[in-house]
């Protein structure tokens, strides 16, 4: 299988811009389409689904993580209240307490976040491996010569195919 290289913002302008020189050359007439994929991932059915489907998942985590801030946050309010008033060994022990339920917290905020974020990037691939095949069979379909995708500097809305390819993906 042979390996993908990224290309630069600037050679996929030059190459679009060769691209419609020689077409003008040859007096060739090219369709050419473009797709906006924050539009894709924020408005199709199976991009919303997999938002549902992330947020239902991690709800009850997220509902704990709430709870256990609400406890650090009423421990410091306790120690702040009545800590002038403590013995010094209670005082250290609550203190002790509260640092380590405030770095557990943490520890468990910061797992909870790379965890959202490995499921969301598992989720949008699923929605773009989809978008890719309907891509390719409206490209095959409509005779597209070149389908474009962000980012682009500049695409004029008489190419913008992104919503026969959201409302393909909702047939789907």
């Amino acid at each position: 299988m042979p390996q993908e290289i990224p290309l630069k913002r600037s050679q996929i302008l030059a190459a679009v811009m060769l691209f419609a020189i020689a077409g003008h050359a040859t007096g060739a007439d090219y369709k050419i389409g473009f797709v906006n994929a924050e539009r894709l991932w924020r408005d199709s059915a199976p991009a919303k689904r997999a938002q549902q489907k992330l947020e239902k998942e991690f709800a009850p985590r997220e509902a704990d993580l709430q709870k256990q801030g609400k406890q650090v946050r009423e421990l410091q309010a306790a120690l702040d209240k009545d800590g002038p008033t403590m013995g010094e060994t209670e005082r250290r022990n609550k203190e002790r307490d509260l640092a380590n339920q405030t770095r557990d917290l943490q520890r468990m905020e910061r797992q909870f976040r790379e965890d959202v974020n490995l499921r969301r990037a598992e989720e949008l691939a699923a929605v773009q491996e989809r978008a890719n095949k309907i891509l390719m069979q409206i490209a095959e379909t409509e005779k597209f010569d070149l389908i474009l995708q962000d980012p682009v500097v500049f695409a004029s809305q008489k190419i913008d195919i992104t919503e026969k390819v959201i409302k393909a993906l909702a047939d789907k």
